[in-house]
């Protein structure tokens, strides 16, 4: 063919088609074959090979992970890294697997030793569950020699207790692994047909938060945290890990979250040995609190997940949700023990067949009938008549095989036959049947004894490790450590932390943004940098808060059109960053006469000097931003003067007009809010605090920053402090074994500190304790083991006085508490303080207006918590 004919078309198609062909056949392979587990036993191909290796080499001792990985390639050529990071992988989670030799830490990240050191055989939990010769389906092996397991038997859902992860061509599957216990228990609320629910539990604990879980399917997320606790105020420690890390990481990412000016630390210890234990040393002058925010906020002391829950279903990947496995599982469990019973019922009955066929053979000397007989089918058919009689009681037809079987019973057996033995073993395959026919009749009870057998035999030490709670949103630039310094180049228009030689403004981190205003009554918030231009004539700038409601801004402008000057007050809660809004109503040459800016809603007093060209009578007046309303930052504001204003000047300071702050307490976070989140706790002025009773028998006083942080373990009742307020408890001395009952006021004034009010017995424990005026309680006690249960109702404030916090208090008069209701408490008007109020007035009458009372708002009470 000339060059001048030749037609690459068809040469392109072929190619086209052999690239699809076996780019199709590659991604199937690894899909099915390398990556993703089947929804029968949960398990990817060399999971399943190197089971059924163990299997086969069973005989009760230990062996080499080098024998078992040769043994694997048996059934394919795995490699033998891949074999043998499979089995150390399951072999971690020790529940398939028995394992002896150093595997390695999943916490720690450390590898196993080689595979000719360690050791493994097959768990008694792997054997009862994964492996029956007669319900497995087998298939051969990729050379023919051998035989292998297309599935294994697996009557437990193994995927979602272990978890697995796997990327294919195009598609990946991770199945977080779940609670050994609550799987049990899931499939026996599913045969009841009860709902359920199942949330991830790892090995390494922590905390997690499932509000976005969506049942492990894809399009989820959790968040997972370590267990950060305060050893004091200079000290941290993290006793459990989040899922997916590692000491050496979780170190790494706090020393590089150190470097970065993110938080600020002296050292990190790990003294991690049985359990974890890393300890935080923090930099003086620092927040506990505020650093375990920002631990959450820089480090991989959180971290987040997105499941994606893929399983092969019939040689295809599907996407399901955890709890439509689990059901799958079930389903299957249920079908498998099925047919084990099918199976050892149709054992039984041939068992019981063949005894009765012996027993009348041997007893009816049947066998003798034979010795006459010259050929093997006149034996035959001499047994035959001989059992003929008895045919119609079998459960079958008695074939030749049957009758054969009884011409190989030897003469020994024969004559040291025991008529009684027999029967006796007869009986008990009769009631062996009996059971297997019942349980075949009630199948969804017997599937649901088998996962209760499984718990009871298999599920102690497997309790829930990671504790389940909803995190609260950190704010990472509230959080994070002031690592630069702000400068202002006012007359050029610039801004950041490289303009070294310009006016220093403040301390900021380098993912703060700034809000910035002009004197044309522009402003703008920018992102904080080395180096940004954000307009020439600063007259403030700052860090700014988003929606922070309590800082504002009090501005007096001259209207560029009218000539006219007003005043303003307003907040600026959210923007949209590197965008330009105006304080003024936008009119050329407008621009700002007087700027403040204001952390509490504080309303100055000023001096306003008129032109002396001007008409108006009175040239010089004072002007109160008191009088103003705060108003949307788009408003035109109050008309101050329609004459042309000359300077104007500060006078005095004034009181903020923002009244105290409403603070909210969340119980399933332990944090405190603005938002109308959980228990209204009160209305907050700035010497106002908190107290905290705790179940260790401690109270605390805190301020009531939001970057507090309270265990709602520990909590039994918080609420705004007053220290004329007593408080209420019941606790057991562990000393003399006694109840004791006491009031008492707060009389320690340091903050964050925790104080006793039990004794310090180590076996003292509170058993009650309120906040509350007047609190009530009924108990169920009895004088002492012989008399009966007695219920009262007791009102604790008439039960004792008022006493010191030292105090022993009063024992009860009667000697066990059985249980312990906490009641609503009666009804009790808070006393006000009139008299210093009164005096307050007088002395200050031109200055602080008293606040309105309204009936409709919380008292603040505290909500109280039951200990029992």
């Amino acid at each position: 063919m000339s060059e001048e004919n030749y037609d690459p078309a068809p040469q392109k198609e072929l190619l086209d088609d052999m690239f699809e062909k076996y780019f199709l056949e590659y991604a199937s392979y690894v899909i099915l074959e390398r990556a993703v587990p089947a929804i029968e036993d949960g398990l990817k191909p060399v999971q399943r090979r190197f089971l059924h290796a163990l299997k086969e080499m069973d005989d009760g001792r230990f062996n080499k992970v080098a024998n078992v990985i040769g043994s694997t390639m048996q059934y394919h050529p795995h490699g033998d890294a891949s074999i043998g990071d499979a089995i150390v992988n399951i072999g971690q989670k020790e529940l398939l697997l028995d394992i002896q030799g150093n595997w390695g830490d999943v916490r720690t990240g450390d590898s196993a030793a080689a595979p000719r050191y360690i050791e493994v055989r097959l768990s008694k939990f792997g054997h009862e569950v994964l492996f029956n010769e007669d319900t497995t389906e087998w298939q051969m092996s990729y050379d023919g020699r051998k035989r292998e397991p297309v599935t294994l038997p697996a009557k437990f859902p193994l995927v979602l207790e272990m978890g697995a992860e796997g990327i294919a061509v195009g598609l990946s599957t991770k199945i977080l692994p779940h609670n050994f216990i609550e799987l049990c228990e899931a499939s026996i609320k599913y045969l009841k047909n009860e709902p359920f629910v199942l949330y991830p539990d790892f090995l390494t604990g922590g905390l997690i938060d499932v509000s976005n879980y969506n049942d492990g399917a894809r399009g989820g997320k959790v968040k997972m945290r370590a267990k950060i606790s305060e050893v004091d105020k200079k000290t941290l420690k993290i006793t459990e890990i989040p899922f997916s890390t590692t000491t050496g990481s979780l170190i790494e990412s706090i020393i590089k979250a150190n470097d970065s000016g993110k938080i600020k630390i002296k050292k990190v210890e790990d003294n991690t040995a049985k359990n974890v234990e890393i300890i935080i040393h923090l930099a003086p002058n620092t927040s506990t609190d505020i650093t375990i925010d920002a631990l959450y906020a820089f480090t991989n002391c959180e971290v987040s997940v997105s499941p994606n829950a893929v399983v092969i279903v019939d040689q295809k990947p599907h996407f399901l949700g955890v709890s439509d496995i689990l059901k799958n599982s079930t389903d299957q469990t249920l079908h498998l023990l099925r047919r084990e019973l099918e199976i050892r019922k149709g054992e039984l009955l041939e068992k019981i067949l063949y005894s009765s066929l012996e027993k009348i053979f041997i007893e009816n000397r049947i066998y003798r009938d034979i010795e006459e007989c010259e050929t093997f089918e006149s034996v035959i058919e001499t047994i035959d008549k001989g059992l003929e009689p008895y045919k119609k009681d079998f459960y079958r037809e008695i074939g030749r095989e049957d009758i054969i079987r009884l011409t190989e019973i030897r003469i020994k057996r024969i004559s040291k036959y025991d008529s009684f033995k027999a029967d006796e073993l007869m009986r008990k395959q009769q009631e062996e049947l009996v059971e297997v026919n019942d349980h075949l009749n009630n199948m969804v009870r017997y599937t649901i004894n088998f996962f209760k057998e499984l718990i009871r035999k298999y599920g102690k030490g497997r309790e829930r490790r990671t504790e389940i709670v909803q995190f609260g949103e950190v704010q990472a630039a509230v959080v994070a450590a002031n690592n630069q310094k702000l400068y202002v180049d006012k007359e050029n228009g610039f801004i950041g932390y490289g303009l070294k030689k310009d006016e220093y403004v403040m301390d900021c981190s380098d993912i703060d943004d700034i809000i910035v205003f002009r004197a044309d009554g522009k402003f703008s918030v920018v992102k904080i940098q080395d180096k940004v231009f954000v307009g020439k004539n600063i007259i403030y700038c700052a860090v700014f808060r988003k929606n922070d409601e309590r800082k504002i801004y009090n501005v007096i402008y001259l209207d560029g059109k009218s000539g006219r000057t007003f005043a303003k007050r307003f907040a600026v809660t959210g923007v949209t960053r590197d965008k330009e809004y105006d304080v003024t109503k936008g009119s050329p040459r407008s621009k700002v006469l007087y700027f403040s800016a204001n952390e509490n809603g504080e309303a100055e007093v000023v001096t306003v000097n008129l032109t002396a060209s001007s008409n108006a009578k009175k040239k010089v007046f004072d002007f109160n931003f008191a009088d103003l309303l705060i108003k949307n930052r788009s408003a035109l504001g109050n008309l101050v003067s329609k004459y042309a204003v000359r300077k104007i000047n500060f006078k005095t300071a004034g009181k903020s007009t923002l009244g105290g702050v409403d603070i909210w307490y969340t119980p399933t976070l332990g944090r405190l809010n603005k938002d109308g989140h959980g228990n209204f706790l009160g209305n907050f002025g700035p010497s106002d605090k908190i107290i905290v009773l705790y179940n260790t028998g401690e109270y605390e006083l805190t301020n009531f920053e939001l970057t507090n942080h309270y265990d709602p373990r520990q909590v039994v009742a918080i609420s705004k402090f007053s220290e004329k307020r007593p408080v209420s408890c019941i606790y057991l001395d562990g000393e003399n074994k006694n109840h004791h009952i006491k009031r008492f006021l707060v009389e320690t004034s340091t903050m964050d500190k925790r104080f006793s009010f039990i004794t310090e017995h180590p076996k003292s424990e509170l058993v009650f304790a309120s906040y509350d005026w007047k609190p009530r309680v009924e108990i169920k006690h009895r004088k002492d083991r012989k008399t009966e249960v007695t219920t009262d109702l007791y009102k604790i404030d008439e039960m004792i006085d008022i006493k010191g916090w030292k105090a022993l208090g009063n024992k009860l008069p009667f000697d066990k508490v059985v249980d312990l209701k906490i009641l609503p408490p009666e009804p009790f008007e808070e006393p006000q303080d009139i008299e210093e109020d009164i005096e307050l007035e007088e002395e200050e009458e031109d200055e602080i207006e008293a606040p309105e009372f309204d009936p409709n708002k919380p008292s603040g009470e505290g909500e109280q918590l039951p200990l029992f």
